[in-house]
């Protein structure tokens, strides 16, 4: 894509705007000649850059069918926010001898693309660090040469605070971002009222009459969120995130989900599991339960079934039934139960190890269970800080084994077993997947991991440049739930096992990652 004529634009606009301003002799009309002057020296920095990483970039592409990678997805970063800086310099220029233009509002959209503008200038500056020292194909710089600690060093200094107030998703389509303004306002209101002990929808209510005034003053919400991702620890991020676990939110999502048939809540006692080998089913091997941290300890999983198949509903996996609140198991399944479906999907959630359960998931994972016409089991392993790596993979690993050895009660005969999971998921999907081709049980059949924890290491990377505007995730709180589910190690360690990526934690790892190339999709044989 040539980028010529975006500067061309931006450059005639801003001299045409800026000599215009510049006569008005007032307030604003001064912010306005800044603003423009500003503009003019940004587009005239950037295009000789945005031309160097156009020329290389494609070295970085997986192959020549798949163009995508991290300096790919920062240029085209860099130029979504050019093309919004000149849309609005059209705008002030049409505009501009209106009695109806609002000057004030339109010149701090201006101001609020040029800081955005001048943290994206930084980044490009730390992205051609990167390529300078990047061997092709390869997106981490060598671990030897210190690069990535002076990098990521300059990059906490930078301020993020543009990127969430009037600039907010500007990367994204514009149907999204609505969806994110209230996920940021939210955000910032719940802060305001977060108290360590006080949690729940007391906070959430009194943020409500808080959110008014993030909502009429981006440069306020920016500054917050700003504040909050740097300075509240992995409490504050857990107890937001637990919002959707609270009874009446959880209930609204339920009544609003598919119905299901089963929807159970299981607890499985720690008990020593035999399965046969993959590779000689005559000899089997014993299965340990979780012991991590805490010791042995029951197991606490979700069944969810579109149809009624039978084992569903026998009397031992009735015996394992936990009660739940006035839920009943059954919902609309009338008649005799189906037979197994030889298909099962375990499923791990996402949350950053820290937060969520099986029921923040369960909406999706009910359309799943019908449009797949198979079982779903959805684990609920320990959460970090208080259970710290080994112990979800431990509980996920040891689930996986049940489910293969208890298959029956859970109405399938396990013939093509799937593992799925959203990012922290993904990363228990991939290690549970490990741990059982190490061990030499039946390894599942597939993996459905969506945007997946896959290199833990405090690497920089020019994807992980782009997490300092990220409007859900920023790199600051990723590396605070990675802290506490590396039970607070933070650039060391030796667990092996840890799988993960876009975190900030060195570990001995298992498996790693194509930055830039998304990360939902099957891996291993086998279909549906």
């Amino acid at each position: 894509m040539d980028a010529r004529p975006l500067f061309q634009s931006l450059q005639a606009l801003a001299e045409d705007n800026a000599s215009f301003f510049q006569r008005s002799g007032t307030e604003s009309g001064r912010r306005f000649a800044a603003a423009f002057a500003a503009l003019r020296e940004h587009g005239r920095r950037l295009e000789p850059a945005l031309r160097h990483f156009a020329r290389l970039y494609h070295r970085f592409d997986l192959d020549e069918a798949t163009p995508g990678n991290g300096y790919r997805s920062l240029v085209q970063t860099a130029r979504c926010c050019l093309a919004h800086a000149v849309h609005k310099s059209r705008y002030v220029a049409a505009h501009r001898r209106s009695v109806f233009f609002r000057a004030g509002h339109n010149v701090a959209e201006l101001e609020a693309y040029c800081a955005a503008l001048a943290q994206l200038r930084a980044l490009l500056c730390l992205a051609q660090r990167l390529l300078a020292h990047n061997r092709p194909g390869c997106l981490f710089p060598p671990e030897e040469d210190g690069l990535s600690e002076l990098v990521l060093r300059e990059y906490s200094t930078m301020h993020n605070g543009c990127f969430y107030g009037r600039c907010l998703g500007f990367q994204f389509a514009p149907s999204i971002r609505p969806f994110l303004q209230t996920i940021a306002i939210g955000l910032v209101s719940f802060g305001e009222n977060y108290k360590r002990n006080d949690m729940g929808l007391g906070v959430a209510a009194g943020s409500l009459f808080t959110s008014g005034k993030f909502a009429i003053d981006p440069e306020l919400r920016g500054d917050e969120f700003e504040r909050l991702t740097q300075n509240l620890d992995v409490h504050f991020w857990k107890s937001f995130w637990n919002l959707t676990e609270t009874e009446l939110l959880a209930s609204v999502a339920s009544m609003t989900a598919t119905q299901v048939g089963v929807c159970r809540a299981l607890t499985v006692p720690p008990e020593p599991l035999e399965l046969p080998l993959a590779a000689d089913p005559s000899v089997t091997v014993t299965i340990a339960p979780p012991v991590a941290h805490t010791g042995p300890g029951p197991i606490h999983m979700r069944l969810l079934s579109y149809q009624l198949r039978e084992g569903q509903d026998s009397a031992a996996l009735s015996a394992l039934t936990r009660a739940e609140g006035p839920r009943a198991p059954l919902r609309w399944w009338r008649g005799p139960p189906l037979p197994p479906s030889p298909a099962l999907l375990v499923h791990f959630h996402g949350g950053g190890f820290v937060a969520q359960t099986s029921r923040s998931h369960e909406p999706y994972l009910r359309g799943w269970a019908r449009e797949l016409g198979a079982p779903i089991l959805s684990v609920d392993y320990a959460l970090a800080p208080e259970a710290p790596f080994p112990r979800a993979l431990e509980e996920c690993f040891y689930a996986y084994c049940w489910a293969l050895r208890n298959c029956r009660l859970l109405g399938s005969t396990a013939q093509r077993v799937c593992l799925a999971g959203d990012s922290a998921g993904g990363n228990l999907c991939l290690t549970v997947s490990m741990r059982a081709a190490a061990v030499g049980v039946q390894a599942p059949d597939g993996i459905m991991a969506a945007y997946p924890v896959t290199l833990v290491q405090a690497a920089a990377s020019p994807s992980r440049l782009l997490t300092l505007l990220d409007p859900l995730l920023p790199l600051g709180v990723l590396c605070k739930c990675l802290s506490a589910y590396a039970g607070g190690v933070s650039g060391a360690g030796g667990h092996e096992g840890l799988v993960g990526g876009r975190w900030g934690c060195r570990v001995t790892g298992l498996a790693g990652g194509h930055e830039g190339l998304g990360g939902a999709g099957w891996h291993g044989g086998g279909s549906w």
